[in-house]
């Protein structure tokens, strides 16, 4: 009978991602407002199915009452986070919700699989930072005062990295994070908010020579403390970061290319000074040649994609355990694995939905300051997304960044809510303009009229 069951829902499950990702761009599709929430509540129907059919796997391998009564909080927490989102923030972005809660439910469904007890101490810590990341779209419409203090951000955010490389602990070659009353904590994950911020607020002022000089100076100041620290993916993701943001501030292809030049040759010099960075690369280029020690956790995640093919072994019915860290930087490895390609390219296309609709926020904002936070916060979210995946699959070498809302982490989960909460924040303001503009011009019409 299990084997019954977990042999039906494998298809099933496949059929309902699909079906959710097609409805991801049909969204974008529709133009008008009626058709965009009809293909959101078909989202929500595939949504549900597929977290249910998902739990009814996990029961039927488990028989686990405690992991069924998980299921159900977790189908409660989306229940209650859907729609007190459509209560309190009427003009929020439901595809964004719903993207949300869809990564959230592939990242419980495979954790609830890897490790239990993990599973559930990372809902925990989603429910927490779902409450607490509440009132940001709220707040972040009404609070232009953040504007003025660009340089308050940048110190702020340089200080909590250089107190991590003077204490932090070391997690696989790198500082990573700080222990804080029995919390393990990564201010990096927060920081890269507070660069947004800082860049912005820098280049909303100005973007004359001196004012670009000196945001370069933090800004690589910045980066070079997380070198320091020998966590270089989050370096590389803030160096990005900055480049794109320069560029749409001052339109400048010269300073673009200089970018990319100088991030080039930081990029070649980088195994000269970092071992780990050199084995990385050792594996990148060919995992076999010492499959059992540098290549073992590139070679176990290409061999749990290639034995997942396209439609998966099926829930628990393969062995992404034998993958080092699986939860958290190989996550996409084990969802290959268990649940297919198909699944696991439908989650790359979700998180695409999730910056493309970040990139159209920030096009229709007018406002400077809010429109390079909303590009600055969508490019550090798709280059996240790239070098996860990209280190997973051996497009590029290991950097040791998680996916957001899919790999376990804390401090991960909370900094994605926190973004996404940001990016409604700009979608609603910008909606409320519309609808105020909307108002106003029957009234303007009316005046128009009576005294022609």
């Amino acid at each position: 009978m299990t084997n019954l069951v977990v042999g039906i829902s494998r298809y099933l499950i496949i059929l309902l991602i699909a079906v959710y990702t097609y409805y991801n761009f049909r969204f974008f599709a529709r133009k008008d407002e009626a058709g965009k929430k009809q293909a959101c509540r078909r989202q929500l129907i595939c949504l549900f199915m597929l977290h249910f059919l998902a739990g009814l796997v996990v029961y039927a391998n488990t028989e686990s009452a405690e992991l069924a009564a998980f299921y159900g909080a977790q189908a409660a927490f989306f229940v209650c986070y859907i729609y007190l989102y459509r209560v309190f923030y009427r003009n929020s972005s439901r595809i964004l919700v719903n993207n949300t809660c869809m990564l959230l439910a592939t990242s419980f469904m495979i954790l609830t699989r890897l490790n239990p007890d993990r599973a559930m101490r990372q809902f925990l810590i989603v429910a927490v930072s779902a409450v607490v990341t509440w009132p940001v779209p709220f707040i972040i419409g009404r609070v232009w005062q953040l504007a003025k203090y660009p340089l308050v951000f940048g110190f702020v955010g340089l200080a909590s990295l250089a107190l991590v490389l003077a204490e932090g602990k070391s997690s696989y070659g790198a500082q990573l994070s700080l222990s804080v009353v029995g919390f393990s904590l990564q201010p990096s994950e927060f920081v890269k908010i507070t660069f947004v911020f800082f860049v912005a607020g820098m280049f909303y002022r100005s973007v004359s020579l001196k004012t670009v000089a000196q945001t370069t100076a933090l800004a690589a100041a910045h980066v070079l403390v997380l070198a320091a620290s020998r966590d270089l993916g989050s370096a590389l993701i803030f160096f990005i970061a900055y480049g794109m943001m320069l560029f749409v501030a001052t339109n400048d292809w010269r300073l673009l290319g200089l970018g990319a030049a100088g991030g080039t040759a930081a990029a070649c010099m980088a195994p000269r000074f970092f071992p780990h960075v050199q084995r990385r690369i050792a594996a990148w280029k060919d995992p076999w040649t010492d499959v059992a020690d540098t290549g073992y956790q590139a070679a176990q995640a290409l061999f749990a994609i290639g034995t997942g093919g396209w439609l998966g072994a099926g829930l628990y019915a393969g062995m992404p355990e034998k993958i080092p860290v699986v939860d958290k930087d190989f996550v996409f490895a084990a969802v290959s694995e268990e649940l297919g390609g198909v699944y696991a390219l439908c989650l790359l296309f979700i998180c695409l939905g999730c910056f493309l609709q970040f990139m159209m926020i920030a096009m229709s904002l007018q406002a400077m300051f809010y429109k390079l936070i909303a590009f600055g916060l969508g490019t550090i979210y798709i280059t996240q997304v790239f070098l996860t995946i990209g280190g997973v699959v051996k497009f590029i070498p290991l950097t040791g960044v998680t996916l957001p809302f899919v790999s376990y982490g804390g401090s991960s989960a909370m900094s994605t809510f926190l973004v996404f909460g940001i990016i409604q924040g700009l979608y609603i303001l910008k909606r409320g303009e519309e609808d105020a503009h909307e108002e106003r011009q029957p009234v303007e019409e009316g005046k128009t009229e009576s005294e022609g």
